[in-house]
């Protein structure tokens, strides 16, 4: 059976506790042509376009 070789230390159990890790959220870009916040490199939902070019069609 497994069993560890020696303690471990405290600083070393928390370090791996700890949150520091944990990935951060997303950023978020305004739109240049409707002004509206989206994530980069992805179409724009309320307006549809992307790089200046419409991408998809939007009902308003």
């Amino acid at each position: 059976m497994a069993v560890p070789k020696s303690r471990t230390s405290k600083q070393r159990r928390n370090k791996r506790r700890s949150s520091v890790w944990k990935l951060e959220a997303p950023q978020i870009v305004l739109c240049k042509n409707c002004g509206a916040y989206h994530l980069p490199h992805r179409v724009c939902k309320s307006c549809g376009q992307y790089k200046g070019r419409v991408v998809i069609k939007v009902e308003e």
